[in-house]
């Protein structure tokens, strides 16, 4: 009950800096930002920034026009499966991009809402109405002022005028979508900074900013999970930490937060390996099926979880055949059961029946692998234990199933191990195994990146044939 009425405290609070931050221009805001917070800053040390796109003592909100618009979406039959109204967004802005922002960025709960001359809708018992934000204004508020915020508390900043050049600066790019943050930034970032809006710790850690040390996570927004790409390790164990079942149970915090995780499961004991207990191993595929399914499930649910997982498997691996046609298998499946008579949409029976639709997978090859495919020369599988070999295959057979298979469905992919670690720019802090799910980021096992991104059409004028250099390395700098 005290944490929640102090949540209501804080979003009371905000509800009242929110209105003044819409109604006074960048000058007064900045004083709204000192009400709570005693800042810090570093006129020697600190990053100073000049405006490009904004001006001084304007609102970057205002240098926009917007408009109300209905997102709505409906299954193949027409039942309205998601409505909002009175989304607030700029006139140039697409419906489509107004459909993601409401439709998956909003945040759906929690939010003060207000009357339409800008003064908060209260509750007969005097609390705020809460509901979901419907305005690009709050969501761009919540992102560069959480930014914003951190970077002033720790003495980023030379002065409180080019923290809010760099605020200004951040919120005009969103707004003119010439950049977007990662899905993860938009789900989770500023939604206690913003709002007050906390949960349960949920087996999260960050490194404490003041001390320097790796501390678990008290609650679930105060420090979020704003990475999008996680590379995960497993080690070839049933239970204990770091092992087969303990990353699903990392895989589905990632998940539940909007975020993807990629995997190498070479370590995995191959099917028939021996043991430590006298019997033999079921085999990699049989894990992975566990995966998938709990993937999936938590996919099913929410309105920020998402499975983004990426599969990774060496060549050398003693279940490689089985694991390169998994899906190719999985798709003769759906074709019969299409064939009996069910629906082949991706949401079907037909398609939920089946495993294996919930990750990229991808073959992990090296430079030996390559040449023997060149050469026409045998290719020894290993066991993962003694890395005796365990069975010997033709390596342009092998080549030819992993071609037929992406051919097929789209998966396997490639990622070549040898070329990868050749450009490792860590390389003593461990080799690289494995990418995230859409293999832009590849690092050492147990890292995360944090990603954005830059419109660069934003940056051409095509009546001119010219690319506006100062611009890009000034949103470039901001970003980084």
């Amino acid at each position: 009950i005290f944490f929640r009425k102090f949540a209501l405290l804080r979003q009371y609070t905000y509800y009242k800096k929110l209105k003044l931050f819409y109604n006074m221009n960048t000058v007064a805001a900045t004083q709204i930002f000192k009400v709570d917070h005693d800042f810090k800053y570093s006129s020697e040390n600190g990053l100073r920034f000049t405006r490009h796109f904004t001006q001084d003592g304007v609102s970057p909100y205002d240098l926009f026009q917007y408009e109300l618009r209905s997102s709505v979406i409906r299954e193949t039959s027409g039942r309205v499966i998601f409505e909002m109204n009175d989304v607030e967004v700029p006139v140039f802005w697409s419906q489509v991009a107004t459909d993601i922002l409401a439709q998956k960025y909003f945040r759906k709960a929690g939010v003060p809402q207000y009357e339409t001359d800008g003064t908060p809708k209260l509750n007969s018992d005097g609390t705020p109405v809460l509901g979901p934000e419907k305005s690009v204004k709050q969501v761009a508020h919540r992102l560069a002022g959480t930014w914003r915020y951190w970077g002033e508390k720790f003495g980023y900043f030379a002065s409180p005028e080019d923290a809010q050049v760099f605020y200004d600066e951040l919120v005009y790019s969103l707004i003119k979508q010439m950049t977007a943050p990662n899905s993860p930034q938009w789900f989770n970032t500023g939604l206690y900074w913003a709002y007050g809006i906390n949960g349960p710790a949920q087996g999260h850690h960050y490194v404490d900013p003041v001390t320097g040390v790796m501390t678990k996570a008290e609650d679930s927004y105060s420090h979020p999970q704003p990475h999008a790409c996680f590379i995960q390790s497993v080690r070839d164990d049933l239970v204990n930490e770091g092992g087969i079942m303990d990353l699903w149970v990392r895989e589905a915090r990632l998940f539940k937060y909007g975020s993807g995780t990629g995997t190498n499961f070479s370590n995995l004991r191959g099917r028939g390996e021996k043991l430590s207990g006298g019997g033999t191993s079921s085999g990699l595929m049989s894990w992975l099926k566990i995966g998938d399914r709990a993937a999936g499930a938590i996919k099913s649910g929410g309105t920020t979880r998402r499975a983004a997982k990426m599969v990774i498997l060496n060549i050398d691996h003693p279940d490689i055949e089985e694991f390169v046609d998994w899906k190719v298998s999985e798709e003769k499946k759906v074709a019969a059961l299409v064939g009996a008579g069910y629906d082949s949409s991706y949401e079907s029976e037909a398609y939920q029946t089946v495993s294996g639709q919930n990750s990229n997978n991808s073959v992990r090859v090296n430079q030996a692998f390559l040449e023997a495919v060149e050469s026409g020369s045998d290719w020894n599988l290993t066991w993962r234990t003694d890395g005796r070999v365990c069975k010997t295959v033709g390596s342009r057979n092998l080549w030819d199933q992993i071609a037929h298979a992406a051919w097929a469905c789209a998966d396997p992919g490639l990622q070549f191990d040898s070329t990868i670690n050749e450009w490792h720019t860590c390389p003593q802090s461990g080799p690289i195994n494995g990418s995230n799910p859409c293999s832009e980021y590849m690092f050492i096992d147990d890292t995360a990146c944090n990603l954005a991104s830059i419109n660069l059409a934003h940056f051409f004028d095509p009546e001119t044939a010219t690319f506006d250099i100062p611009g890009f390395k000034h949103i470039t700098r901001i970003w980084t």
